[in-house]
């Protein structure tokens, strides 16, 4: 895959890994049909850093996809056509994974290599067309017998449902607990939203074999202009589904990157409850994501609520040894999507928990304005401050979990909603330029808290004017409500900050919140 690709194309392309057609109850159990494989080589996780190291000391030499033309003719409807057969489905690890394989097409012309690790010796799964169903017609008939697979999925212990899929650049994401893909994460991210076009690595060679903790293992060699790398997951399954993978990443930087981003995750968040004056669509809410959680170093919880904004925002929280940080899918009322075709109540929180100490750094959130469901518009990732220099080696070792919700959650409330409206007085005039913001909390000892309590908001922002701060228990619920008025001064993004009090005990997590007096829409 061309790193010359833009964001949108590439996300656009691996939207399609989402519509891969599920296979119906009806159909068999896949057996294992006869896999040709290549002939053994030495294998470990320290022969590909090492392979990799030396791959980063040598010119970058761009791939050149064979039989570009048929490969290009490949598009998204005739790739459609092109089913795998469920009785070539390959039992790696022991058949712990059981894998399916993409074909190429327009969108992935550069294939990857499937390796089969057994002790010290990896074999690679020979391609052939056998694999699949290929219609007489279909420019797939026509390319050679040794082209290769675009990538993989492993699938459930029915051989019904897939639960894990890499297909492009370094990307992979998981079904998670509730069986719904959603986000994805992926190796590292470089130059988000910098002057100078993003790259895009790639994954080019995946083995999978035995795991001392997990379900199974897989690892792969990276490659790309200004990088190579070698990656280790250890992925385990729980009784609820939830995903746990334990990974190790080795990057070995070509050339210096002015931004390099560990552990990244790609989402999509076009509208929620906050901004729902700026969609012509007809559902309530649509987003992969509602927020960014932060568990910072100094056992601080906290999150900010995502933004659609009108230019790329990048948003950056400086941190030392953070504990944690993720995308989360919090609101899992239906009511509050009306999807029942794509279930946005049922995708995934995945959380990046670090292992060891990753010293000083931030976590960067980067947010691209956007008008459909189709564009994943919002990045998150940990950006070291010790730059990645030339001849380096950047090492990080971190769990991510595909969940329900976040796997050590807070003991504190936490941010139920977030709302905004016009400021002031109803029945009154509304003064100009004034929005009033309401944020809910739940959890933690709020059940306890009455109206003598002593609840308050602790709020600020960097510019502009706050008034009218007060909070409230919700009638029927166990929830408090923070409510204040706030009035920019210019156009400039405001960053603002809130949390609940009673004396000297902190009630919640902390809200931060990226106000954007542009995307505001005021009455006529």
């Amino acid at each position: 895959m061309s790193s010359e690709l833009t964001r949108r194309d590439l996300l656009a392309m691996l939207a399609a890994l989402g519509l891969v057609p599920s296979l119906s109850a009806t159909e068999a159990r896949a057996v294992e049909a006869s896999t040709r494989l290549g002939k053994p080589k030495p294998f470990s996780f320290s022969k590909l850093m090492t392979a990799a190291k030396e791959r980063a000391a040598a010119a970058y030499v761009p791939e050149v996809p064979r039989a570009f033309d048929a490969l290009e003719a490949i598009d998204y409807d005739r790739h459609w056509q092109i089913k795998f057969k469920d009785d070539h489905t390959v039992q790696a690890a022991g058949g712990k994974a059981p894998l399916r394989f993409f074909h190429l097409g327009r969108y992935f012309k550069l294939p990857v290599g499937i390796y089969l690790v057994d002790g010290d010796k990896a074999q690679e799964v020979l391609y052939s067309p056998d694999y699949f169903t290929i219609p007489a017609n279909n420019p797939a008939a026509d390319l050679p017998g040794d082209i290769g697979f675009a990538g993989f999925r492993v699938m459930d212990e029915t051989g019904e449902r897939d639960w894990l899929a890499f297909l492009g650049a370094a990307y992979f994401r998981s079904s998670g607990a509730l069986d719904q893909y959603g986000l994805s994460a992926r190796a590292l991210a470089i130059d988000v939203a910098m002057p100078t076009p993003e790259e895009f690595p790639r994954f080019t060679n995946f083995y999978f074999g035995a795991s001392k903790g997990g379900q199974f293992a897989i690892y792969a060699d990276l490659e790309g202009p200004r990088v190579s790398g070698a990656v280790r997951w250890d992925v385990g399954r729980d009784e609820d589904r939830t995903v746990v993978m334990d990974m190790a990443v080795r990057f070995y930087p070509r050339e210096d990157i002015a931004r390099f981003g560990i552990a990244a995750l790609t989402s999509m968040f076009w509208y929620d409850e906050t901004n729902r004056q700026r969609a012509p669509d007809w559902r309530p809410e649509i987003h992969d994501s509602d927020g960014l959680s932060i568990w910072n170093g100094a056992d601080e919880r906290v999150w900010r609520p995502l933004n659609n904004p009108v230019n790329v925002m990048t948003s950056t929280f400086v941190d030392k040894n953070i504990k944690g940080f993720g995308l989360c899918q919090r609101d899992r009322n239906f009511e509050d999507y009306q999807d029942d075709g794509v279930f946005y109540e049922k995708r995934s929180t995945v959380w990046v928990e670090p292992k060891g100490e990753w010293g000083d750094g931030a976590v960067q959130l980067v947010e691209i304005s956007t008008d459909d469901e189709i564009h994943d518009n919002i990045v998150a990732y940990w950006l070291p401050a010790a730059p990645a220099v030339k001849g380096s080696e950047i090492a990080f070792d971190y769990r991510l979990t595909w969940g329900v919700d976040e796997p050590h959650p807070a003991s504190v409330g936490r941010v139920y909603s977030t709302r905004l409206g016009f400021g002031g007085v109803p029945g009154q005039v509304r003064p100009a330029g004034v929005v009033k913001y309401v944020i809910d909390f739940d959890g933690g000892d709020l059940k306890d808290c009455d109206r003598s309590s002593g609840v308050e908001a602790v709020v600020s922002a960097s510019s502009g004017s706050i008034s009218g701060v007060y909070t409230l228990p919700v009638v029927g619920t166990t929830r408090w409500r923070a409510v204040f008025d706030f009035k920019a001064e210019g156009s400039n993004p405001v960053d603002m900050r809130l949390y609940l009090r009673a004396g000297d005990k902190t009630l919640t997590e902390t809200w931060l919140y990226q106000h954007l007096p542009s995307t505001f829409v005021w009455p006529k």
